[in-house]
């Protein structure tokens, strides 16, 4: 995609895990159309150092960064209010932080790692802030998921894996989830000016998978040289999230710039329903937006 100087100039985005893969090439991409870019990180160094890069890089000045660890609930309710509080608008809300562990671990709030973070902390944050997203409209959520969803199963009887922990099958759980949530999403929303679509951005070489041990390890090793950049990972994100061409177009599944039909697992409206009232509980959510 070929970026248009200046278009997103007076446009503030928001991108979640932004100091490094796509959500560094992501954001240094807003940033290079004239954005005004917020990047949310957890690690305050590393965070730092990309800020100053892409600000660097783009000559943009107006890249911000703000620390949260996105695995707890509590960070990521004094995120939203931080944003709400900092921004007078919100026009792009990218949600790309995500991870896959192995061995199984907690959060802060006693929640399986990957569920929390792949789908729980977007599920929170988008419902924080849709309110500004609203009065911003138009307005764009962009929810990165993965091919891998197709082999996900929502296991409502063991949904933090407390019985039986498989470090992928959790990932493609959680992934399937922020699909079912971008569709259910999209659904309440209509006719607010928001618009909610997902990408997989393909396999990337990025630290994704860095924490994972044993023979986990050693396929990411294996693999990671045939993966595509950061930068070809992030053409899609940006596409959703800039291309006048999406503009009003939501509910969507894209894989290189193109629409996709996603595994037909994710189009259950009774799934996405139940996995919403489960998500809502778990985060105390009790005003997020009911089906029309």
């Amino acid at each position: 995609m070929v970026e248009a100087i200046g278009a997103m100039e007076g446009r503030t985005c928001v991108v979640t895990g932004a100091n490094s893969g796509i959500g560094k090439a992501t954001a240094a991409g807003l940033a290079r159309q004239g954005a005004h870019v917020v990047m949310v990180c957890r690690d305050g160094p590393r965070g730092e150092a990309a800020q100053a890069e892409i600000q660097s890089l783009t000559g943009n000045p107006s890249v911000d960064l703000l620390l949260a660890d996105l695995s707890s609930q509590a960070a990521i309710r004094t995120l939203a209010a931080e944003i709400t509080r900092s921004f007078e608008s919100l026009h792009v809300l990218v949600n790309n932080a995500g991870a896959l562990v192995n061995p199984r671990k907690e959060t802060a709030d006693g929640l399986e790692y990957t569920f929390a973070l792949n789908h729980l902390a977007p599920f929170l944050l988008t419902n924080l802030l849709l309110d500004i997203l609203t009065a911003s409209a138009p307005a764009r959520v962009v929810n990165v998921t993965s091919g891998a969803h197709a082999m996900g199963r929502m296991r409502f009887d063991d949904l933090q894996a407390r019985r039986r922990y498989r470090a992928l099958g959790a990932y493609n759980q959680s992934k399937l989830g922020i699909i079912l949530f971008t569709y259910e999403l999209a659904r309440r929303v209509e006719g607010r000016g928001v618009t909610v679509n997902c990408v997989h951005p393909g396999g990337v070489n990025s630290n994704f998978g860095n924490s994972a041990k044993g023979a986990f390890a050693a396929m990411f090793r294996l693999f990671k040289p045939l993966m595509r950049s950061p930068e070809k990972g992030a053409e899609t994100v940006l596409y959703i999230a800039t291309a006048p061409e999406m503009e009003g177009v939501t509910g969507g599944y894209l894989v290189d710039r193109e629409s996709r039909a996603s595994s037909r697992r994710s189009y259950d409206e009774g799934l996405a329903r139940q996995l919403w009232d489960v998500s809502a509980e778990l985060t105390g959510l009790d005003d997020a937006p009911r089906p029309a």
